[in-house]
């Protein structure tokens, strides 16, 4: 455990990994802290947070990841998939009883993993910083307050302080602290989600998480039939933001879409109600061909989604196209059809699985395959 008086300078750096990969777009795909503080609200009392600041070698979470740990033993969200849950606990206890924060490191990297015997083979390292929270905390509510801020060009920043002689460790809001903390950050940034900061303000050192929050992924939802509520269901769980529209009264209904939206739309004005450009994937599923067309042809006149998913064949999907004619230039390289990765799915929950999971995979800027009904398809 390193204090708050202890700058160990060598040894965090050793820790400091370098910047993760760039997602393609700018959202943010780790919705854990979300979930997190709404299932929170079931729970009343004091707790702990805990935050990953910095990482080395191969470890279940990255720095930034946070777990709420509760005065009863319980605990939401994970760090590191179970392996020392049990010790955060122990630590956590501590915390709630003297109130101040502490930095907990655990070095997994050891061949035989003799410090907590659990024999994880993980081959890696992190610092932990555990601070007071509850609903009344600088820390939920500087997490609640960025996450709440509107999407815009520069995703608001949140600071976690782990070292420092001049400030209490803990989680803040950007604008929480002098100007310097956020110019450090946006010049270490520079296009990564987090990177760890070491500001020099008032002749002290300060160490620090520095984290951008881009928005969470915004998914669209052409059609919403039956097939249309697993995949609501799977990006709802993952913490998007999910918005399904029809023109058919009997499925426009949100109590059909739990976690989501669901809105009655009228094709003739549905570029001058909705701002589809907003979104940043929308998946065309309404199983009517002419409504798929003119889903197609909002989107198409559209700035964004940048990727549009089309449920169906290959046949299927070059008929919309064609349908639209000249508009279809629009979409080249936005459309994805037929939508989902080839992992055999056969139900409509797998099918969803299979849909998600391809968006995912594109908003990661990971490579995209061809999809299970292409393989179909093209093997018939």
């Amino acid at each position: 455990m390193l204090g708050q008086s202890h700058l160990c300078g060598a040894d965090l750096w050793r820790l400091m990994g370098p910047a993760p990969t760039a997602a393609r777009h700018t959202v943010r795909l780790d919705t854990s802290v979300e979930l997190m503080l709404e299932r929170s609200k079931r729970h009343i009392g004091e707790r702990v947070l805990a935050t990953i600041v910095a990482t080395a070698g191969s470890t279940y979470r990255k720095a930034g990841a946070r777990m709420l740990l509760m005065a009863d033993g319980t605990y939401l969200g994970l760090l590191s998939g179970g392996c020392f849950e049990a010790d955060l606990i122990a630590h956590a206890k501590a915390v709630l009883e003297n109130g101040a924060a502490r930095l907990i490191k655990y070095d997994m990297r050891a061949a035989d993993d003799v410090v907590f015997g659990i024999g994880a083979g993980c081959e890696g390292a992190m610092l932990v910083l555990l601070e007071r929270a509850g609903s009344d905390s600088r820390a939920e509510r500087a997490l609640a307050q960025t996450l709440a801020a509107p999407p815009r060009r520069h995703p608001p920043l949140l600071i976690t302080i782990y070292e420092s002689c001049n400030w209490p460790l803990g989680t803040y809001r950007g604008a929480e602290l002098p100007s310097i903390f956020a110019t450090t950050a946006e010049d270490a940034l520079a296009g990564s989600r987090s990177r760890n900061i070491v500001v020099e303000f008032d002749g002290g050192l300060t160490l620090a998480l520095a984290q951008s929050l881009a928005p969470a992924p915004r998914l669209l939802i052409c059609g919403g039939g039956p097939d249309a509520q697993p995949v609501a269901n799977v990006a709802v769980t993952l913490g998007w933001r999910v918005l399904v529209l029809d023109h058919r009264p009997a499925y426009a209904m949100e109590e059909r879409f739990p976690g989501a939206g669901a809105r009655l739309i009228d094709f003739a004005v549905l570029s001058e109600t909705l701002d589809v450009s907003q979104w940043d994937a929308a998946v065309i599923m309404s199983h009517h061909l002419e409504s798929d067309v003119r889903y197609m042809r909002a989107l198409a006149d559209a700035q964004g989604p940048h990727y549009i998913g089309l449920l169906g064949p290959t046949a299927r999907r070059n008929r919309v196209v064609q349908a639209l004619g000249a508009e279809a230039a629009g979409t080249e390289s936005r459309l994805h059809g037929p939508v989902g990765l080839n992992i055999g799915a056969v139900t409509p929950e797998s099918i969803a699985l299979a849909i998600v999971s391809e968006i995912h995979a594109w908003l990661a800027g990971r490579e995209v395959r061809c999809s299970q009904l292409e393989m179909r398809t093209s093997s018939e």
